[in-house]
């Protein structure tokens, strides 16, 4: 089976500029996404999906392929990673190049590492999923939430108020790293979300969205801590 890695990085970023190609502890944040990708020895590709000629350079640097530049329909803030996977697939095609497996890896990812890719990989094969993706559990229940509404705080289920949270059902959140994915059920049901998709779970520590200024410094420092305990466990 081929596999292709996509990375998306569009020039645009409205909160942290250039934020894709930003150095994060020593160099652009992408390199860490296309190296965990080509480290992994899964794919026969790595290619980068952007619109901007710096960061393709910025990415062939790294070792990432760049076939094609994305178009203007798939370059604006409202387009999402589906219309991304779509356009690039339907790109090789044109060039005769068929993939069975792509793995969309955010380029803003520098917890991720190659175990975790071909964990993933392996569950999508052996277990004959549509796609996987790393989650998060949620640290408190979520179905204990509370609303305020006319300045009065109320739980949005108040049937939970009685309930022990550990009597509650677990609750997750994508982490927002990276989606593996069969190439024609997710073309064909147009969505990464299928009804046959698997949540695989990783540790709060390990995921970190980066969107502000403030996002930024937070990765930065927990990247750290968690290089200064592998080192002591090594």
């Amino acid at each position: 089976m081929k596999n292709l890695a996509i990375i998306p990085a569009r020039a645009g970023s409205k909160r942290i500029p250039k934020k894709n190609i930003k150095h994060f502890l020593g160099k652009p944040i992408i390199a860490y996404s296309i190296e965990n990708a080509l480290n992994s020895g899964l794919f026969d590709e790595v290619m980068v999906s952007t619109d901007s000629a710096e960061v393709a350079n910025i990415a062939k640097k790294y070792g990432a392929k760049v076939p094609f530049l994305r178009s203007e329909k798939t370059s604006d803030d409202y387009v999402g990673l589906f219309e991304v996977l779509a356009e690039v697939i339907t790109d090789y095609k044109k060039n005769n190049i068929i993939f069975d497996n792509f793995c969309m890896i955010l380029a803003t990812a520098p917890f991720i590492n190659k175990e975790m890719i071909q964990q993933t990989y392996h569950k999508l094969i052996e277990e004959d999923y549509d796609t996987v993706f790393p989650v998060v559990r949620f640290s408190y229940p979520i179905f204990r939430a509370l609303k305020i509404e006319e300045n009065k705080i109320n739980m949005i289920w108040p049937d939970n108020l009685k309930k022990r949270s550990q009597d509650l059902p677990a609750a997750f959140h994508d982490a927002g790293l990276f989606y593996w994915g069969k190439v024609e059920e997710v073309l064909r049901k147009k969505t990464l979300f299928t009804d046959n998709s698997f949540g695989y779970e990783i540790p709060e520590k390990i995921a970190q969205d980066i969107d502000t200024e403030d996002d930024w410094e937070i990765a930065e420092i927990k990247y750290n801590i968690l290089k200064t305990q592998e080192k002591k466990v090594f």
